[in-house]
């Protein structure tokens, strides 16, 4: 299965990143990347999907919320042109824009109502097609979006990447019970769940994995076109968790529709998550420490 499009949720409010995100979101809050340049998380994200051969972009907003990003990702105009001149990298940066550009799309969620609901809205984009899932606040070190795609490939199915979480970790995240398949890495899913508590994820243990371990989601999925159909009953029907559509919801439904035909896989790398002042100082830091710059970061 050949994966083209991908899908980058952005419409959350970033409250916890205020007051930086009063006026812009917490997607375009800058990073410095390992080439040195100073970048949006979200063109970071969206370099590293054309560079794992992703061809199409969707970018989910809020309502009204596109703007920002769209002013980013342009071409230069006419009267801009001028004040470069002579700045050759800083035009070729600006050619690669105008080239992202080209490959995004923006969609609007109309209302906060879930990260599920904030997905469905890409269905249009998808087109039935399958789509690579990111969330726009998280970065990555490794190459988890080729393995990813390498995985959907080789299985023809959907594919949720997991990492080993701790149990006190397992609350904050959505956890999977898995099987070791012939494939190294790769999962059948036994059993998934949003967040459970402590008493709760002891069902949910993976043989295989070291005591009070778990397999926890790691940020990116890759679903075929029938996680949208799943969604849509989840609307269509107003199934909720907690006032909110989940995207969890959409994914056990789409598991019990045809367990075999989704997988879960133990994705080598690591996530950096920008939503967290502490967490985008960590990401600051580790990105920081691998590019040409790293020397201002040693004592």
């Amino acid at each position: 299965m050949r994966t083209r499009k991908a899908v980058i949720t952005a419409a959350g409010r970033g409250t916890r990143m205020f007051p930086a995100t009063r006026a812009i979101q917490k997607e375009m809050l800058p990073l410095v990347d390992t080439d040195g340049l100073v970048k949006p998380t979200i063109q970071m994200i969206a370099e590293a999907c054309v560079s794992a051969g992703i061809e199409e972009l969707c970018i989910v907003v809020e309502r009204g919320g596109g703007q920002a990003f769209q002013e980013h990702f342009r071409a230069f105009t006419d009267d801009e042109k001028p004040v470069f001149a002579g700045k050759d990298w800083l035009l070729a940066e600006g050619e690669k824009l105008a080239s992202l550009a080209e490959r995004i799309r923006y969609v609007e969620q109309p209302s906060p109502e879930g990260f599920g609901h904030a997905v469905y809205q890409a269905k249009a984009f998808a087109s039935g097609e399958p789509v690579l899932l990111l969330l726009g606040d998280h970065v990555y070190t490794g190459d988890p979006l080729g393995q990813m795609l390498a995985a959907g490939a080789s299985s023809g199915g959907s594919v949720t990447g997991v990492r080993v979480e701790p149990e006190s970790g397992v609350s904050v995240t959505g956890i999977i019970k898995g099987k070791a398949t012939e494939t190294a890495g790769l999962y059948e899913i036994l059993a998934l769940q949003e967040k459970p508590t402590v008493a709760e994820v002891q069902a949910l243990n993976t043989e295989g994995l070291a005591a009070s371990t778990y397999l926890g989601h790691f940020g990116i999925h890759l679903f075929t076109s029938e996680i949208f159909d799943c969604l849509g009953e989840l609307i269509a029907t107003n199934r909720r968790v907690k006032n909110e559509f989940q995207l969890t919801s959409g994914q056990e439904l789409l598991w019990k529709r045809n367990p075999d035909n989704y997988r879960a896989l133990l994705v080598a790398g690591e996530r950096w998550d920008i939503g967290l002042p502490d967490e985008y100082l960590r990401t600051l830091a580790k990105f920081g420490s691998l590019g040409p710059h790293s020397q201002v970061l040693m004592p």
